[in-house]
């Protein structure tokens, strides 16, 4: 689809965003919010005419990219036949979504609970696995970010979290491992692995493993990195939770459905949680939709048990058969082969190779389509472009750079001292390497922040 320039909608669009919608993790005077005109694959436009590569893929949801036919035919499709129906009933497009959902998960985790996002899916599974022990502590890694309501919010790690942690949610932080800027002195990934499991059994210990209820983990961490866990330690933490019967939770909001080159990531991993969350890609972001995967075990706990929750909206009919589109477009037109393909062949090498060119890119890190660079100062001493959690004059570097890559057409996914690289599942060779290209020109302008 062409743009076509319309300045007059767009000020209009903008003058009604700025009087009433009130913008969520942002001082609402300090934004100025892009007015959208259209989107279509991987590329979105505005109102003035100007269109970009999408390589942030929405909020990392865009799996298939924007409007995809056969999911658009189908949300109308359903709107026409059953619009909505309450979460009691059971609903075709509900049970075939939940089916096809079930099909791919890993192990026996073959029953779904379905939320409206990703961080409802986290309130439940904490809550499912607090019932289940009967324990009442859940621990989470720093570098994690698991959702913006009351459990998922103190669950997370980054600074998102600091406004709204009273330190009685029952969480305890850990570090999880990250050679790269490792809290462990390791010099290995061997080493990193080895120190970061004997951290957490340390964690256990003095928190006390029979008041332990869950260990969360992101299975590779999104917003806080793109860090992928090095050989063995999912496994590790699996082996520790079976040692103290401690439910473990997978959070693949962001990377499952694809994203990293296999249905879900831990399959990477060939680990198998007892709980796995879910949303974002399940159904391309079209219709707000999440969930919970859930083992045989703790869904006998409730099999004459009530489970004390529920959403008005849980398995919308409208969500569902977006989602049951996106899953059968996905294996129909091989997308999840797609993404390891292109992370193989173009954004893999080319990242990297960027990386060999710019003296800013201090670490390349992903796959698939999953990838982040971490920007630096020095290459030598690691000191990241701009501080933890910069804001103002202190994160200009940052802001310049991502000032450059929306001038060369790619609208990026910038966070604290990286920039990722997340594009659509089903991105082509061609326009992953315009993504590359307007990269390398972007990073000429980190470059010249280096010490």
């Amino acid at each position: 689809m062409t743009p076509h320039p319309d300045p007059q909608a767009g000020a209009a669009v903008k003058a009604a965003d700025r009087a009433h919608v009130f913008h969520s993790w942002s001082a609402q005077g300090l934004i100025d919010p892009l007015a959208v005109a259209g989107a279509e694959g991987s590329y979105f436009w505005d109102y003035d005419g100007n269109r970009y590569l999408d390589f942030t893929s929405g909020l990392v949801y865009t799996n298939i990219g924007h409007q995809h036919p056969k999911v658009v035919a189908a949300i109308q499709e359903q709107a026409g036949r059953l619009t909505t129906f309450a979460p009691a009933f059971a609903v075709e497009a509900r049970s075939e979504a939940a089916r096809l959902i079930a099909e791919r998960t890993p192990g026996d985790l073959d029953k779904i609970f379905f939320t409206n996002g990703g961080a409802e899916a986290v309130e439940n599974a904490i809550r499912m696995a607090r019932l289940h022990t009967g324990r009442p502590k859940v621990l989470s890694a720093y570098r994690s970010y698991h959702g913006g309501t009351a459990t998922a919010i103190n669950l997370t790690g980054d600074p998102r979290r600091w406004a709204s942690d009273n330190g009685t949610s029952g969480v305890v932080h850990f570090w999880a491992p990250f050679l790269y800027r490792s809290p462990f002195y390791s010099e290995t990934e061997e080493q990193e692995c080895a120190r970061a499991l004997q951290h957490l059994e340390d964690t256990i210990a003095f928190e006390g493993p029979a008041t332990i209820a869950a260990i969360i983990l992101e299975t590779i961490p999104g917003t806080a990195g793109i860090m992928t866990p090095p050989p063995g330690y999912l496994v590790g933490v699996r082996e520790i939770c079976d040692r103290y019967g401690i439910v473990f939770v997978l959070d693949e909001v962001m990377a499952g459905f694809g994203r990293t080159g296999e249905w879900f990531a831990a399959d990477h991993f060939g680990v198998i949680p007892d709980l796995l969350t879910f949303a974002k890609g399940v159904n391309s972001g079209y219709v707000p939709l999440g969930g919970v995967a859930i083992s045989a075990e703790i869904a006998a706990t409730f099999e004459t048990r009530p489970y004390p929750g529920g959403l008005t909206y849980s398995g919308h009919p409208l969500a569902c058969a977006a989602a049951v589109a996106t899953i059968n477009v996905m294996a129909e037109e091989k997308v999840v082969e797609q993404a390891a393909h292109i992370g193989a062949t173009v954004l893999g090498p080319g990242l990297r190779e960027l990386a060999e060119r710019h003296p800013s890119v201090g670490e390349v890190r992903g796959t698939g389509v999953f990838w982040a660079l971490d920007l630096v100062r020095n290459k030598e001493t690691r000191e990241p472009l701009v501080p933890y959690n910069a804001t103002g004059a202190a994160n200009a570097p940052m802001a310049a750079f991502a000032a450059a890559c929306k001038s060369h057409g790619l609208w990026p996914f910038v966070n604290m001292n990286r920039t990722h690289a997340v594009p659509p599942c089903n991105i082509s060779e061609a326009e992953a390497k315009e993504g590359l290209a307007a990269l390398d020109a972007a990073l000429s302008v980190a470059d010249e922040h280096t010490a």
